[in-house]
């Protein structure tokens, strides 16, 4: 498929949130991983989806490096706490530079992936074919029995229509009748994949949101939305992502190269 940014007309951008005060891992977008920073490394795979791109950071060690490699990108506020507050925050500014087009759908394209496959990102922008779609996100069956079980694996199930009913960082459903030792092989538990797209006016709406019961007992953000009464719909993919959330998570690709 070639390279894209429209579906149905509409028009993308991705946006990467970056922030450099890491509490697991100080400056992980200027991460060093076979010769280039992890945020050029996802600028470069999210860029062969999209024809739009800025990195959203509020450091400017981040932005100089990204100008440096021809990247785009915007300063944003350090007191936002999540990346979907960045996003919004990015794509006001950003509008007001590109002020000729309209972006209908911000993807928010995880600055912690350097190997996201551009797959994932066309599969995410093809969810809004379907005009209703509001939110969209992406899903992978899990296949380890320690990945159901992890609480750091983010959990969804969704309804008939693919839209999420709930994220949970435990095993959902329960399976009753089963022993844990095989929930894994007796049902298609999903795995969620961390990006998001979100068409622009709804993201303004979830900015305004305050934060709900669930999200808080989860810390997951996403349930807000759902509490709320906001769709979102969940793809399935058969791409695993490779997130780099500590030092330790480094090593193991520190000498990839393209």
């Amino acid at each position: 498929m070639n390279k894209t940014s429209k579906t149905q007309n509409l028009q993308f951008i991705g946006i990467i949130p970056a922030r450099y005060a890491s509490m697991r891992f100080p400056g992980k977008p200027l991460a060093n991983i076979g010769g280039k920073t992890m945020i050029q490394r996802v600028y470069e795979q999210a860029s062969k989806a999209l024809e739009w791109v800025y990195v959203a950071t509020d450091d400017e060690r981040i932005a100089e490096n990204v100008t440096s490699f021809g990247g785009k990108v915007v300063l944003t506020s350090s007191n936002h706490k999540s990346g979907t507050d960045r996003c919004f925050e990015a794509i006001q500014k950003i509008q007001a530079i590109e002020e000729n087009i309209h972006f209908e759908v911000v993807m928010n394209v995880q600055g912690d992936e350097p190997f996201i496959k551009p797959e994932q990102l066309r599969l995410l922008m093809s969810c809004f074919d379907d005009k209703t779609v509001q939110i969209a996100t992406l899903a992978k069956q899990i296949e380890l029995k320690e990945e159901l079980f992890d609480p750091n694996v983010v959990k969804v199930i969704r309804n008939k229509e693919l839209q999420a009913i709930y994220f949970s960082r435990s095993p959902i459903p329960f399976l009753r009748s089963e022993n844990q030792e095989n929930w894994h092989n007796a049902f298609p538990y999903l795995k969620h994949i961390g990006i998001y797209a979100y068409k622009t006016n709804i993201l303004r709406q979830l900015t305004a949101l305050s934060s709900s019961n669930l999200e808080i007992a989860e810390s997951l953000e996403q349930n807000r939305w759902i509490e709320n009464g906001y769709s979102i719909l969940v793809e399935t993919t058969k791409f695993e992502t490779i997130s780099i959330d500590t030092p330790g998570d480094l090593e193991k690709v520190r000498n990839i190269s393209d």
